[in-house]
């Protein structure tokens, strides 16, 4: 998560010399208290802040692409000209500077407010009101972007939890270790939807959808009458269908309350298994692993993560969790769970008293499917996203999506796809006609160490590791076909960025 910036650079309001920042160049100095980033394009020079919005990252080692710069850590985007967040995960501005030449040295003065202003948009592009089933990344992101680009309309969010929209990430990482603190986790006060006259509807279900009577009716008997439909519905975690299952003690991940509860059952537990090897089963044997418990992992794997990863980067995870004491029982799976142990099929037993299940997740449909429209392994959208139905978009987690990258129709569960989607679908509301054509990126931490992956790779022909995993400094190329697939990088960000950027342009 974000801490507090530490200065370093020249102090620009006294000034810096021209020749200091060369064509394409940027310095990282401050403006009193606040670190600025200057990037000099051509003849024009700008200045903004220099810590993304997101968690922190530090934009002067990021990567310049045309008038904007991306966050190494998540990739999120900032325009130089306005200090705009104009790509997820970043949601809010960093502040942008007033810069004078006088002579041959540049100087770095007052704020300045930059902010584009964008007129209100109704009329036949701008259906009125919109409602969104979902308040997770991508519902959020619908919501937020339609503001941003003027819209004017009614905009209403239905979500089955009674938390305000949150940092879902957070939920297995730091949230969970105890390094990150609660109220870092809405992505909004609740003042920011009042403000913005987003009307939340939390702690609600929706039963039904009528797309041809244009309204949705919720668990409580309530309907509502919508001129375009967003469903963002996201996923539900796979639960075990074995003796115990059910026991207290056993938990699953996917809600603020599941992480709140299992941080509850740990301060009192020492013995925790972890089932399954995935990506929030690992990150959650770290985290109970950072509180202080015995942890062993229970995966039918033969590595962790080898299926999504490879064998490379599925030995050095595992290498990753040995370090810190993490006990792997593989090739197997639970059989019954106890109130004291995990038997497994194997025929082994292991002391545990919390369990946390992380065996995968499913697309929530059910809705989408009831309501006819087309479903195939998701809900099957276009390249706008717009559903099988006139006025229905479908983004995040459950939408499937031509990608232009591989060729294929994919579905991506992951958080910075479903926010970026969500971009995407709230400017198409309002017309614009905006391909989602972006790169798929994650990233995943385990204790000090982060993997960002950038691309999809469901399959590959060969595997190319540049550096070394074994100094934790390393590129993983996944190839298919004669193309980049996807990227992997461990304590390479540039590289990630650079590998996000070629694939964006085509390059194989």
């Amino acid at each position: 998560m974000s801490g507090e910036t530490q200065l370093s650079g020249p102090d620009l309001s006294q000034g810096i010399s021209l020749s200091d920042l060369p064509e394409g160049g940027q310095v990282v100095g401050h403006n009193g208290s606040e670190a600025v980033l200057v990037v000099r394009r051509g003849e024009e020079i700008f200045a903004i802040g220099a810590s993304c919005t997101h968690y922190g990252g530090p934009l002067g080692e990021g990567l310049v692409v045309d008038d904007t710069v991306r966050c190494p850590w998540h990739h999120a985007c900032f325009s130089l000209r306005t200090g705009e967040a104009v790509r997820a995960p970043a949601l809010n501005p960093v502040a942008c500077f007033r810069v004078d030449r006088e002579g041959d040295r540049l100087f770095v003065r007052h704020k300045v407010d930059t902010a584009p202003h964008r007129p209100a948009s109704r009329g036949e592009t701008a259906p009125d009101p919109v409602v969104i089933v979902g308040a997770g990344a991508a519902g959020n992101a619908v919501a937020e972007t339609l503001r941003k680009e003027g819209y004017g309309g009614r905009i209403v969010m239905i979500g089955p939890e009674p938390d305000l929209p949150y940092d879902r990430p957070n939920l297995s990482k730091d949230y969970l270790a105890g390094t990150a603190q609660e109220e870092w986790i809405p992505l909004h006060p609740r003042e920011f939807y009042d403000e913005q006259r987003i009307e939340l509807v939390l702690g609600a279900a929706v039963k039904s959808i009528d797309l041809s009577g244009k309204t949705v009716t919720l668990e409580d008997s309530r309907t509502l009458g919508w001129d375009a439909l967003v469903l963002a519905t996201g996923a539900e975690p796979v639960r075990l269908s074995i003796p115990g299952a059910d026991l207290p003690h056993v938990h699953l991940l996917r809600s603020l309350a599941d992480s709140r509860t299992i941080i509850e059952k740990a301060k009192e537990a020492k013995r925790a298994v972890v089932v399954g090897a995935s990506f929030i089963g690992l990150e959650v044997a770290a985290s109970l692993r950072g509180r202080g418990l015995a942890v062993t992992v229970v995966a039918p794997d033969e590595r962790p993560l080898g299926r999504v990863m490879g064998p490379e980067l599925g030995d050095f995870i595992r290498g990753v969790h040995d370090e810190h004491g993490v006990v792997f029982k593989l090739g197997t799976k639970p059989a019954a769970i106890t109130d004291t142990e995990v038997r497994l099929e194997s025929g082994e037993t292991v002391p545990a008293d919390l369990v946390v299940v992380g065996v995968g997740v499913r697309p929530r449909v059910a809705l989408a499917e009831a309501a006819g429209l087309a479903v195939d392994n998701g809900v099957v959208v276009d390249e706008l996203l717009r559903a099988s139905a006139p006025g229905v978009w479908a983004v995040g987690d459950i939408a499937r999506w031509p990608d232009p990258h591989s060729g294929e129709r994919i579905r991506v569960e992951h958080w910075v796809v479903a926010e970026r989607q969500g971009q995407t679908a709230a400017r198409n509301l309002l017309g614009r006609g905006e391909r989602f054509d972006a790169v798929p990126f994650f990233w995943s931490q385990h204790y000090d160490v982060s993997i960002n992956y950038v691309g999809h790779a469901a399959k590959w022909d060969a595997i190319e590791v540049s550096g070394s995993l074994a100094e934790r400094s390393a590129v993983v190329t996944f190839r298919s076909g004669g193309r980049t697939a996807a990227v992997a990088t461990v304590f390479r960000d540039q590289e990630s960025l650079e590998a996000e950027l070629a694939m964006e342009r085509g390059a194989t």
